[in-house]
């Protein structure tokens, strides 16, 4: 089984509709038994919380659900998923240094992504926006990234990891 886990500050806008996208892709490919996903939080703002609702409400528009309830990034993380996935630049050094401080070692950079690397239309951007103080349009517009990311990384898992349905 495959671990993959998606990480953004709060985890209620962007890495839980990361999580949700890329289950549905994973299940669409028909690879649910062989690739699961979860998501996680570098702060401990919204531990319990269900995502936004306007996150829910694009989520739900483009046929995903979001159930995931947040919770923050933990040690074990480091040692349970394969690929830790994270939205944006500042979020990836926070997942760095706390591989670091929980284990003495960084995650292997060949495990620890930014997701826009996989953006077939990023341009320069490294980042996927955070909602959170925004209109709903910008969580269009973050569902519209993870989505395109979403197809790119799991082709690139699939490769990787020479999977079949």
């Amino acid at each position: 089984m495959i671990n993959v886990l998606f990480v953004c500050l709060g985890n209620i806008c962007r890495s839980p509709i990361a999580e949700g996208v890329f289950r549905h892709l994973v299940e669409k490919a028909g690879l649910s038994h062989q690739i699961q996903c979860d998501s996680a939080g570098t702060s401990s703002y919204h531990i319990g919380s269900l995502p936004d609702r306007r996150m829910r409400q694009v989520a739900l528009q483009n046929g995903v659900e979001l159930t995931h309830k947040g919770r923050k990034l933990s040690g074990d993380d480091f040692y349970n998923f394969d690929y830790i996935v994270a939205m944006d630049e500042a979020n990836f050094e926070d997942i760095r240094n706390q591989s670091y401080r929980s284990s003495g070692f960084y995650f292997p950079e060949d495990r620890l992504y930014l997701y826009r690397e996989f953006d077939p239309e990023r341009a320069d951007a490294l980042n996927v926006p955070d909602p959170y103080y925004e209109d709903i349009a910008v969580f269009d517009e973050v569902y519209q990234i993870v989505e395109r990311c979403g197809a790119s990384f799991l082709t690139f898992i699939i490769e990787k990891n020479q999977l079949q349905s």
